[in-house]
């Protein structure tokens, strides 16, 4: 075993592009623990999803501490490989703090699309946020709504963003939208009375399918402005330094381990997601003037992770935030059981403020693929699970928190 000047430690520098908010005085935890999937799926469905979420984002209750593993563990980085595959992603969070009426982004798509708004009313006065869909197809087009989430207005932008997964992760959608030669309707019809007041975000992602091409329009318009009409009518906003919004093919990142895990000889194993270097970013295009842009986040990207396990000891997962404060979900299946929606953290809205920035020589080390998981480690608990039986995990990087994060896996005897 190396000893502790030769590793580098479980941290990592903030990375981040949207909007994030720390709030004063909260002092973290070492371990946020949560249920596993197959305690969970015996309750999460007999539970209305709107009332968790409630519950779980007004929760005050503090998430118990206790040991885990021993201080100082090495572990080691298991290779990843991936592909990028399904529809089309359509991001707007550019501009992110918005200062007048306008269009947001806007592109025609058709098949699977994935839309997501990350967007703050930086005015004075009360606006609304909508997404409208118009059809480009010289007939009748049916949208089929599968899944998605929003987070109510808020000044608390963790709270937005997690909110957001929870919802998204949560429970499938089947809402159909009917559009007429010609016609636009709301992506969602509450979309039309949710008012931003000044300095509150909103975002949303959702999933769907459309027969025929459909004009996708993320506007802010007045509190009384009809968002149909104003689609039509407002100009597209210039984007702003950060460029966070474009056209991506692909919206989907499916990933699994080059190799099978042992957890008996292969010990505390991990890897990184969304850090640009072992996982890179998306690239696409920005529809309003044909840019080329990244994702810098890959932020509505939806992974779908499997690592192959054998061995007849268990294994326990957690998420690490790298970067800083997070608050996100993720949806877990184990076998046949699940999939269920797990936050991360559970019992607190955010967590990773207390991660320590790292040296430049923990920082060369982690390159090389060599950690310390030591006591100052941040971390939600997926569960254990046997090793005999696949886990797949679904992650999206959630807006407001820091990036990257780490799937940590510890052998459990």
């Amino acid at each position: 075993m190396l000893g502790a000047a030769a590793v580098a430690l479980l941290c990592a520098v903030p990375m981040t592009a949207m909007a994030s908010e720390r709030v004063v005085g909260h002092k973290g935890t070492t371990v946020v623990h949560t249920e596993s999937v197959k305690e969970n799926s015996g309750t999460t469905k007999n539970v209305n999803i709107k009332e968790r979420i409630k519950a779980i984002l007004n929760s005050q209750n503090k998430p118990a501490k206790k040991p885990w593993v021993k201080p100082s563990n090495v572990m080691h980085e298991l290779p990843m490989v991936s592909k990028d595959e399904g529809g089309t992603l359509l991001f707007s969070d550019s501009p992110e703090y918005v200062e007048q009426n306008g269009i947001l982004y806007q592109d025609t798509v058709s098949g699977d699309v994935r839309v997501l708004y990350y967007h703050l009313n930086n005015t004075s006065e009360p606006k609304k946020i909508a997404v409208v869909l118009e059809n480009k197809y010289e007939g009748t087009n049916v949208i089929h709504i599968t899944r998605g989430g929003s987070g109510a207005p808020s000044a608390n932008y963790m709270k937005v963003g997690k909110a957001v997964q929870m919802q998204y992760f949560g429970q499938p959608m089947d809402q159909k939208i009917v559009l007429g030669e010609g016609v636009a309707k709301l992506l969602q019809e509450d979309m039309n009375t949710i008012l931003l007041q000044p300095g509150q975000l909103v975002s949303g992602m959702y999933d769907f399918y459309a027969d025929h091409p459909v004009k996708v329009s993320v506007l802010m318009l007045d509190a009384y402005g009809d968002p149909v009409t104003e689609s039509r009518n407002l100009p597209i906003l210039p984007k702003d330094a950060m460029r966070l919004r474009g056209t991506y093919t692909g919206m989907n990142r499916v990933m699994t381990s080059a190799r099978e895990y042992h957890p008996e000889t292969d010990g505390i194993m991990y890897f990184p997601l969304a850090d640009d270097k072992r996982d890179k970013y998306r690239e696409g295009i920005d529809a309003t003037d044909g840019s080329a842009v990244k994702d810098e986040g890959n932020y509505g990207i939806v992974y779908r992770i499997q690592v192959p396990t054998a061995g007849d000891c268990k294994v326990q997962y957690y998420l690490c935030p790298l970067g800083g404060v997070y608050a996100g979900a993720v949806r877990m299946k184990y076998g046949e059981i699940g999939p269920d929606m797990l936050p991360t953290p559970q019992g607190q809205i955010y967590f990773g403020d207390n991660t320590p920035t790292e040296t430049q020589e923990q920082e060369e080390l982690r390159e090389k693929g060599i950690v310390v998981l030591t006591k100052s480690a941040e971390l939600a608990d997926l569960g254990v699970y046997r090793a005999d039986k696949s886990v797949w995990i679904e992650y999206s990087p959630p807006g407001a928190s820091n990036l990257p994060v780490s799937i940590i896996m510890v052998p459990v005897q």
